[in-house]
């Protein structure tokens, strides 16, 4: 299998591995990580309708970029079509692609009428899409999940109707709201979804492997792979399935690639926000970059206990010296 360019409307990308966009992950110095390593298309964190009209600076920051992680992907949330097509506005020249979520399983989230709860209301998806799509003339993505529970599994007259309002492809992880992340995502939905509607159909869901990747793509005929919580830590996960797609072996990160790749996210993360929320934002990023190394678990432990940002670097630069030497 060779590594495909899909084309989402008027965006061709350079290879079919896109990174979710994840609340409290995806923030720049993440997605230039995860950029580095292959990702053809990156998204923000999930970004508030309600919050950018009430210009909110915490959500403005949402939506800090640079040039090297071209094209940005936004993505946006919110239950009100009106409020999502103000939204819409404010923000369309700083993205290349707009993405609407409507299949977030957070509480939170669902109990504003966002994420998946839209999956309840398909009249409201509709109203959601046209709404948008008259503001954005851009590539214009919508994320779902197969339904609300196992009762309602709706994605694909759900799928139709997004299609129908004009939106340019569909990404749908295959669990319901009530699944979260539990239990196994149903691949085959995916290439259902596939074989009905004719915009592209990205697939999520499950990939933790490079073979992972390589197999969804094969088993679903999707158009592209959206990488989640298979990149914590990882970022080797895209650069190895693009590995495997153009007939080479997929290579393990040695502990010296992983100190290099965390200490510069650690750098990157400190320069964009600060010592302080450098200190408490990135012990979970190091402890995914510590897995499968000798001494993690204590690691782990000793991050937890760090004061300041130099004791945080300290530990950390330590850790990974003694996994290059163990």
């Amino acid at each position: 299998m060779q590594t495909t360019h899909p084309r989402i409307s008027s965006l061709y990308l350079k290879n079919p591995l896109i990174l979710a966009p994840m609340a409290g992950i995806t923030s720049l110095p993440y997605r230039r990580i995860m950029k580095l390593f292959g990702a053809a298309l990156v998204y923000t964190e999930m970004v508030s309708a309600n919050g950018l009209i009430r210009d909110g600076k915490k959500t403005r920051e949402l939506l800090v970029s640079c040039q090297e992680e071209t094209p940005l992907g936004i993505q946006l949330f919110g239950d009100d079509p009106q409020v999502l097509s103000q939204a819409t506005q404010m923000i369309a020249n700083e993205c290349t692609l707009l993405d609407i979520n409507m299949g977030c399983p957070v509480k939170k989230v669902i109990r504003s009428g966002a994420g998946s709860a839209l999956l309840k209301d398909p009249q409201r998806i509709a109203q959601i899409v046209k709404a948008v799509r008259n503001e954005y003339s851009g590539p214009l993505t919508i994320k779902i999940r197969s339904g609300w529970d196992c009762d309602t599994v709706n994605f694909i007259e759900v799928g139709k109707i997004i299609e129908a309002e004009g939106a340019d492809a569909v990404t749908l992880h295959p669990r319901t709201r009530s699944q979260a992340f539990g239990g196994k995502a149903d691949w085959r939905q995916i290439q259902q979804l596939k074989q009905t509607l004719r915009i592209p159909v990205i697939g999520s869901g499950d990939i933790f492997s490079a073979i992972d990747g390589v197999q969804m793509l094969e088993q679903t005929g999707c158009d592209a792979i959206m990488i989640g919580r298979g990149g914590y830590g990882n970022p080797w996960l895209l650069r190895n399935i693009l590995n495997l797609l153009e007939g080479r072996e997929a290579v393990p990160a040695t502990a010296t690639e992983k100190k290099q790749v965390a200490m510069q996210h650690l750098e990157w993360h400190r320069k964009q926000f600060g010592n302080r929320k450098t200190l408490f934002e990135m012990r979970k990023h190091l402890c995914w970059y510590a897995r499968g190394l000798t001494g993690a678990g204590r690691f782990r432990a000793d991050l937890q206990k760090a004061e300041d940002i130099e004791q945080l670097v300290a530990q950390t630069d330590r850790f990974f010296n003694e996994a290059e030497h163990g």
